[in-house]
């Protein structure tokens, strides 16, 4: 016995004939015919009643019907159920953001897929590099989106999509260094308390090259937190400067510096390389270049 023989006989017993069905399976008669009869076989008796070119279910046949139906529905249930797991329309999608992409995806991520993917469930974790990479390889997380900076190569982990963000020291509009008019020097950004999230090696060397041993960020950052709308908010609250990615820095606006920082924030996706992806992360794939593209807009702007 098969689900196709089972369809057939659902089908069967739907149309009422022979022809019909064999036309809305496209089948030929003597198929659906030999179809019927290796179910009558297995099942033991007659699903149908033969009255001339007419047929009628047989007691037996109704009470094979009912149960017929349910299993043909649970297996095209099943069939959808699959193809929507793997076209990444349904299941699950765990995500991990450190705090700069946390404070630029969160949002447009939930939007997304509340309004394209409701029945998708997305769980976002935030936390620092380490901690989510570590997450990663205990496959508590599908994907992590972090500053690859601070990622450390290795064999099992897989970088994709890296990109960048312009990034320098940034204040409210109205802070005393913008009113000047001029480019400011690194001490006098240290006249103010400076906030960041922590940073990698390669910033602090470009800070330290850049201005000198007084821009290490042990020594410079007075404020430091891992999440970055956090420190936004202090500076827009006060006259400290946070050291940030342009585009996690709404309504602040960058410092012109002597000797100009040109630095940047660089993000990438990190998967384990030897494990299969979760269909729904290619949903986050299509649109991370969307999104970025988005917020180097808006920064430019």
């Amino acid at each position: 016995m098969t689900l196709v023989q089972l369809r057939h006989f659902v089908v069967l017993a739907e149309l009422g004939a022979f022809v019909q069905a064999s036309k809305a399976l496209y089948l030929t008669q003597p198929a659906l015919t030999r179809s019927i009869q290796a179910l009558e076989e297995e099942l033991g008796g007659r699903l149908f009643d033969r009255l001339g070119r007419r047929i009628a279910l047989t007691p037996f046949g109704h009470e094979v019907l009912q149960r017929a139906r349910r299993l043909v529905a649970d297996a095209e249930a099943l069939k959808q159920t699959g193809k929507g797991l793997h076209e990444g329309l349904i299941g699950s999608l765990r995500v991990g953001l450190s705090s700069g992409p946390g404070a630029l995806l969160s949002t447009p991520l939930m939007l997304h897929m509340a309004e394209h993917h409701p029945r998708l469930q997305l769980q976002i974790s935030r936390g620092n590099t380490g901690v989510l990479i570590d997450a990663l390889r205990g496959q508590l997380l599908d994907a992590v989106v972090v500053d690859v900076r601070s990622v450390r190569p290795s064999a099992d982990l897989q970088i994709a999509q890296a990109f960048e963000l312009g990034a320098g020291f940034l204040v409210r509009p109205d802070h005393p260094l913008v009113q000047r008019g001029r480019s400011v020097t690194i001490d006098e950004v240290l006249a103010y308390p400076v906030a960041s999230t922590p940073l990698s090696d390669e910033v602090a060397r470009l800070l330290i090259g850049r201005y000198g041993p007084q821009a290490n960020p042990d020594d410079m950052v007075t404020l430091r937190c891992d999440e970055t709308l956090s420190i936004v908010e202090v500076a827009r609250l006060s006259h400290a400067i946070v050291l940030t990615a342009d585009a996690a820095a709404n309504g602040l606006v960058r410092l012109d510096m002597t000797p100009p920082l040109e630095a940047t924030a660089r993000f990438g996706l990190v998967t384990l390389a030897q494990r299969e992806e979760a269909p729904a992360l290619r949903i986050l794939r299509e649109q991370l270049p969307c999104w970025i593209q988005g917020f180097s807009t808006r920064a430019a702007e």
